[in-house]
């Protein structure tokens, strides 16, 4: 059988069992186009496979999800006679490094939200009040960049200050109520798009450029990059990534167990509401965001002394 019918024919068997199969599918159509769809399933050499795994740069964890997506379709294929005999390696390169996100300090963050009056956002045009309102709320209320660019207007209820994130990871919908501050930054982004002659449909994506589209990821991916480089916003402690968009959920999770711990509220009764507002459907998920920052340390180990010892701080 020739690869992309017998790609396609995978991915559409795994869909029906239910999984949503969205970045394994989009490696397996890779791999299909850089190999040859129209070539014979059976065609495809060891040493071709290995150069798609391996890519061009450094080892990432990349490498595994190609190659567990390459695992279910040989399996598949296997099963079904469209070869002899996998081409998959043997031997797997070890994973690398935990990746550690980064944590946005407060003042980062200010210059990030000063930086989007300024920042060139190339062929699209995201006008400044559109990125800045993007980035208030992946701040703001934590979530991931596909849940921003999903919304549509019939999604925001801004006299109640709640949201409606729609079918998101895990096939989930969950209702977000809106901080004060960030809910009044949306009603003043939702009256500018409106004097600025956006479509006022339920329907219509709530964040649009100029030309009244929905914002893409790519995009944004893009303007963010340019804007973290503007901002003058790196890290230095030697790790392969910059800062990325994703990582003001991180900063999100952090800041606000920072701010339990400092402010004396039962973390552990209240790490299961941080995990439903998030999105996830363990709570264990939600310790992936939870990275050590000094200002966390401190403010823990404050509680801890004030617990053991009956004071602030463990100084004496």
């Amino acid at each position: 059988m020739k690869l992309q019918p017998a790609i396609e024919e995978y991915i559409a068997f795994r869909k029906s069992l239910g999984a949503r199969f969205t970045t394994y599918q989009k490696s397996l159509r890779q791999f299909a186009r850089l190999m040859g769809g129209e070539r014979e399933t059976s065609e495809v050499q060891a040493a071709e496979v290995l150069a798609f795994l391996d890519g061009s740069g450094p080892l990432t964890s990349a490498w595994h999800v190609r190659y567990h997506a390459l695992v279910g379709f040989y399996r598949y294929a296997l099963g079904r006679g469209y070869l002899t005999h996998s081409p998959l390696p043997t031997q797997t390169p070890k994973r690398p490094h935990i990746f550690i996100p980064y944590i946005y300090s407060r003042e980062e963050l200010r210059r990030l939200l000063e930086a989007t009056t300024t920042c060139q956002q190339g062929r699209k045009i995201l006008p400044a009040e559109t990125f800045r309102a993007i980035l208030l709320l992946l701040y703001g209320a934590g979530l991931r960049h596909g849940e921003a660019l999903s919304l549509k207007l019939a999604d925001l209820d801004l006299a109640q200050g709640i949201l409606i994130i729609r079918e998101a990871k895990f096939f989930k919908t969950r209702l977000i109520p809106l901080g004060k501050d960030l809910h009044q930054e949306l009603k003043q982004y939702a009256t500018w798009r409106r004097e600025a002659g956006h479509s006022q449909s339920p329907e219509s994506p709530f964040f649009v450029y100029r030309t009244g589209e929905a914002v893409h990821s790519h995009t944004l991916q893009e303007a963010f990059a340019r804007l973290r480089k503007l901002a003058g916003i790196h890290r230095d402690d030697g790790a392969r990534y910059q800062p990325r968009l994703h990582d003001l959920r991180h900063a999100f999770a952090v800041h606000r167990l920072t701010a339990w711990y400092q402010n004396g509220a039962d973390v552990q009764k209240l790490l299961p509401a941080l995990s439903t507002y998030l999105g996830h459907d363990r709570l264990a998920a939600t310790q992936i965001y939870l990275t050590m920052t000094p200002e966390l340390l401190r403010a823990a180990n404050e509680r801890f002394a004030q617990y053991v010892f009956g004071k602030e701080g463990t100084d004496e």
